[in-house]
């Protein structure tokens, strides 16, 4: 049905990824400095950094994957939406101002300010690759889905070398383009989503006589759940267990945001503490419009298309909103929708990779290896070879994980992020007696245990919707580990610390406060 209209729908694919890199090169070739090529010069305004950040973090997760879970599980999707909206309330009153007043490129800057500099910086740069892996993995899983839905390729090795050239095209843009680039090419990006899904969502009502009880009804008549897609439960309820299930995920989702290194860096973008609080304001407001308009898209695609045409369509429950894009308006309709989405994962993609490359770059090859007499171009080159070799292991990745829902993956990122950031960040902001064995500890025993409990969960194995769907090594029963993991990284953190003979520097402990409340010392404007 959509393949055969291949050649429409990839010329308006096409017009949109060229224009996207066209703005990439534009910009990107004058990041000659490395302050450009990380942190864009901090020349950016409240609003604009505000809006690339809901650029930055509206992805394939928040389009692709929360769509199809409401389609798929009803409210029980919708729950995503919620507590992405709601993290970023913690970003506001916690991170964003302090966060910009300390560091300059990396969350290492902040994390090894009062520490011991190379092993801090080297696990910052460290658990800054692994979520920003997992991350990458899930976009490219949504990006790869969106072309095989095009072209309507449905075998194994097809998908697979549809995965490894989307992976490349992403790589490229990080290449040419740099933070200044990346970052506007989110903003372009984060319009032109607003826009879609809210014609999307106009169109949906349209049909329906603008009324959004009609929407549901007929959704309900569409899948095997019945009334019940219109109820908590569907996923996340029958069971204590699933209920532990939901919790561990509402609390990787609050607490992940404020923890993932590609947000935390946006805030670098920005000249002064103030913007900074100013972008958070903005991406909030922002974001609450988009998710508001995806309850009505996964509604709609369901009343529209049905749970098991979306099941059934390549890519699964991640076809969800270009399948209700084909229905309400037709190919051009389809085209557009996934240039958008695509473009979204681009500029997700493109923010992930240069913050991974940069942690690498600046924490291990310019503090570690050249103990911070790196020549500044020579940052830059390594950064770009390591967004290379980063964007190598997300296209592995990907193919492993084709067909998992996007969110889900997302999810995990999300807890990954919490466990290992969040109580570094936390305690080295308002714990005096924190130190570097502290620090250390929080970060491994929260990432390792993070990781070990994902691999052993069902998330991997033991399920139809695992990764592993025909072996079983499940030892761990939640799905998201984020309840077990995210409070053993702080209580890591703190027995590292009593248990430590090492004492807090007091005077670099001062001045880390007064910088992060005045900016006083910060070195960027």
């Amino acid at each position: 049905m959509i393949g055969e209209d291949t050649a429409l729908n990839l010329g308006v694919f096409a017009v949109f990824a060229v224009i996207t890199l066209f703005v990439l090169y534009r910009v990107g070739s004058r990041s000659a400095r490395a302050s450009d090529y990380f942190a864009a010069g901090s020349s950016f305004t409240g609003p604009q950094n505000g809006v690339a950040l809901s650029g930055d973090f509206l992805s394939a997760a928040s389009f692709l994957g929360i769509a199809g879970s409401i389609a798929v599980n009803g409210y029980d999707g919708f729950l995503y939406s919620v507590g992405w909206v709601v993290s970023w309330l913690l970003g506001l009153m916690i991170v964003a101002e302090r966060l910009r007043n300390t560091g300059r490129f990396t969350l290492g800057d902040v994390l090894a300010f009062r520490m011991r500099q190379r092993p801090v910086r080297a696990a910052a740069a460290n658990v800054t690759l692994v979520i920003s892996l997992f991350y990458m993995i899930a976009q490219v899983v949504g990006a790869g889905g969106l072309i095989a839905l095009l072209l309507d390729v449905r075998t194994a090795g097809g998908q697979a070398l549809v995965f490894a050239v989307v992976g490349a095209v992403m790589v490229l843009y990080v290449l040419v383009g740099g933070m200044k680039g990346t970052t506007w090419v989110q903003i372009i990006k984060a319009v032109l989503l607003l826009l879609c899904v809210t014609l999307m969502t106009a169109f949906v009502l349209g049909k329906f006589g603008f009324s959004l009880s009609s929407v549901l009804e007929t959704a309900t008549t569409k899948t095997p759940l019945g009334p019940e897609v219109l109820e908590p439960g569907v996923r996340y309820g029958g069971s204590p267990l699933a209920g532990l299930d939901f919790v561990s995920l509402a609390l990787a989702l609050v607490l992940g945001t404020v923890s993932l290194p590609h947000v935390l860096t946006r805030f670098y973008s920005v000249p002064n503490a103030r913007e900074a609080r100013r972008s958070v304001v903005w991406a909030t407001w922002t974001m609450a419009a988009f998710y508001l308009c995806t309850l009505v898209i996964g509604y709609g695609a369901l009343a529209l298309v049905g749970s098991d045409a979306i099941k059934n369509a390549p890519g699964g429950e991640n076809s969800a909103a270009p399948l209700l894009a084909f229905r309400i308006g037709g190919v051009v309709l389809l085209g557009i929708v996934c240039a958008v989405a695509f473009a979204a994962i681009l500029a997700v993609v493109a923010g992930l990779t240069l913050t991974a490359s940069a942690s690498f770059a600046h924490d291990v090859y310019a503090n570690v290896v050249k103990r911070g007499k790196a020549d500044p171009r020579s940052e830059v080159r390594v950064a770009r070879l390591t967004a290379v070799a980063i964007g190598l292991a997300a296209i592995g990745g990907a193919i492993a994980a084709n067909g998992q829902n996007v969110a889900f993956l997302v999810g995990l990122a999300f807890a990954l992020a919490a466990s290992a950031n969040l109580s570094t960040i936390v305690y080295s902001m308002f714990w005096k007696r924190f130190n570097t064995n502290g620090t250390l500890w929080a970060i491994y025993g929260g990432l390792g245990s993070c990781v070990l409990l994902i691999a052993f969960s069902p998330a991997v194995s033991g399920l139809k919707t695992s990764v592993f769907p025909d072996v079983d090594f499940a030892l761990f029963p939640l799905e998201n580990p984020g309840l077990v993991s995210i409070p053993l990284s702080f209580l890591c953190g703190w027995l590292g610390t009593v248990l430590s003979h090492e004492v807090a520097d007091p005077d670099k402990q001062a001045e880390l406060e007064v910088r992060s409340l005045t900016g006083i010392g910060s070195g960027l404007r």
